[in-house]
Order: structure tokens, then C-alpha cells, then sequence
């Protein structure tokens, strides 16, 4: 469970996903501005927004949340204001960001 005072920042600039712990780390602070090991919590999707990365510092080391979707997308929320470049939200949000949304399947093409 996360407490309720946690911050939670989705950075809306799409990262690479093969970065990991420290790069991820770096963006953080370059794109919202937040100081990582400060207890925030930082949301992170590629450009297909089928995979997501959520990392936080926890006492004594930062944690990594992956998760990989399958016939569904992340639907992160439209910024406050347009060329913004990180929203906070709240855990409901996260909540829900994190069940994705079902995509319509594919059609094999017809031979």
C-alpha cells in the first residue's frame, strides 16, 4: 500500500526501456525537477505505451516496478497544461494507469 502522502509524478516523455534504475533516476530530476531519493514516486512509459516503469526510493535503495501489457495500452493523463512535461496524481490514478486499457485485436489478413 502506498501512503497518502506520497507524490506521484508521471513523466509524459516517452523513455527508453532498457533503461534502468540510475538513467531512470536522471530523468526524474531532469524532467519533473524532483529530487528521486526524496520519496516521490515517478511513472515512466515507452512510446508504444505498452510497457511501464515505476520507481521510487525506498530508505536505502530505489525499487522498480515493470510491468508489460499485452493487448492493452497505458493511457497516461493529459497534462494540466499543454507542453508540460511530468502531471502529478494521486494513487486511485495510479491505480488505474496501471490496469491499462484493452486494445481491439488484431485481424489476421486474409491470405
Amino acid at each position: 500500500m502506498i501512503p497518502s502522502s506520497v507524490r506521484i509524478f508521471v513523466c509524459l516523455q516517452p523513455q527508453d526501456m532498457r533503461r534502468s534504475f540510475d538513467m531512470l533516476a536522471l530523468a526524474a530530476q531532469q524532467t519533473v525537477g524532483v529530487d528521486p531519493r526524496g520519496g516521490a514516486m515517478f511513472v515512466f512509459t515507452n512510446r508504444r505505451r505498452s510497457q511501464l516503469k515505476v520507481l521510487w526510493w525506498d530508505h536505502n535503495g530505489y525499487c522498480l516496478l515493470y510491468k508489460r501489457l499485452h493487448r492493452a495500452l497505458f493511457r497516461p493523463p493529459d497534462p494540466q497544461e499543454p507542453g508540460e512535461p511530468s502531471v502529478q496524481i494521486d494513487r486511485a490514478v495510479l491505480g488505474e494507469l496501471l490496469a491499462g486499457v484493452a486494445t481491439a485485436r488484431r485481424r489476421a489478413d486474409p491470405a
